[in-house]
């Protein structure tokens, strides 16, 4: 839905999302030289380059391409993801926004807020070689739980005044242990509905208005409404491909259900990744538990307040 320019065939769109306590770290360290090392700890790769003109694209593809847009020199910058690898919580998009910020402080570059998401999203479509949607940048950035509103006038965040302890004693998110492909899965269902796919076409109303169901819900503190509507949503979503829900996601699902959880569903686009669910607080510990005798890995998670952190030293 928050992917250009699918939202503006669905008035009122909108995407309601939480920041959650799985980080992406880069660290920037000044060299006594002027060469470029470029680390991930998450993948073991090591990239080094006398400029970022010599950097290539083929390794560590979204760190060069943010390097060489802002032509530092003379440093070691090294990332680490809490996330693991292809799990659907935007993982990849919250490493784009600290790396963005961190770059951008490091050469006092005036670009902040929305410009830096406009130029982190830009970037990570130059990755992926297909559209990016807008929604992943902005709990990186701002924390908290949150609408980001989609029309023709463009996107805009609104803050959502919602108890995050009371979310976060309701939420459960696993790791199915299966990667999935974003890009592969939203670009497949953007040309469906650009070809007028009635049936996509049809799931995308019903995903917009479980998206305003569940958004009212939220603030008005009715857990209930909130799951009637998440069911609904995920309901509609796996109308979009066949590829969005797998044998092993609807079995996890049916445990947690089983188990006592009020609603669930895959995050991001699906096949593979995090799945969550909400619960009542009294159920969470046999729903992980049930979800864990699955096979998954529930992940230890809350809501985060905050967005980007920066520290010097």
């Amino acid at each position: 839905m928050d992917i250009w320019p699918l939202y503006l065939f669905h008035d009122r769109a909108q995407t309601i999302n939480a920041a959650i306590s799985v980080r992406a770290h880069c660290t920037i360290r000044s060299r006594a030289d002027h060469r470029l090392t470029l680390v991930s700890d998450d993948t073991h790769e090591r990239v080094e380059a006398a400029s970022p003109d010599e950097l290539d694209f083929a390794r560590l593809p979204l760190v060069a391409r943010l390097v060489r847009h802002f032509g530092v020199t003379g440093v070691d910058i090294i990332t680490r993801s809490e996330s693991p690898v292809g799990a659907g919580i935007a993982g990849s998009s919250a490493m784009n926004v600290a790396i963005c910020s961190a770059l951008a402080a490091w050469t006092n570059a005036p670009i902040h807020g929305e410009d830096l998401l406009s130029l982190a999203m830009n970037i990570e479509a130059q990755v992926l070689n297909v559209p990016a949607g807008v929604q992943d940048y902005r709990p990186a950035l701002y924390g908290g739980v949150s609408a980001v509103e989609l029309g023709v006038t463009g996107v805009k965040r609104v803050a959502l005044r919602v108890d995050s302890a009371a979310l976060t004693a309701r939420l459960v998110v696993a790791y199915t242990g299966a990667s999935r492909n974003s890009g592969i899965n939203n670009w497949d269902v953007m040309k469906h509905r650009i070809d007028g796919d009635p049936a996509v076409s049809g799931a995308f109303d019903a995903i917009r208005d479980a998206s305003a169901g569940v958004r009212h819900g939220l603030e008005s503190g009715d857990w209930t409404a909130v799951c009637r509507h998440l069911t609904a949503e995920w309901n509609a979503r796996k109308r979009l491909a066949p590829g969005v829900t797998t044998a092993r996601i609807e079995d996890l699902l049916s445990r947690a259900l089983a188990a006592g959880a009020g609603a669930g569903k895959v995050c991001g686009a699906g096949g593979g990744g995090c799945l969550f669910v909400l619960v009542d607080p009294d159920r969470k510990r046999e729903v992980a538990d049930a979800l864990s005798r699955g096979g998954a890995d529930v992940l230890p998670v809350s809501v985060d307040p905050d967005g980007v952190r920066l520290s010097r030293s």
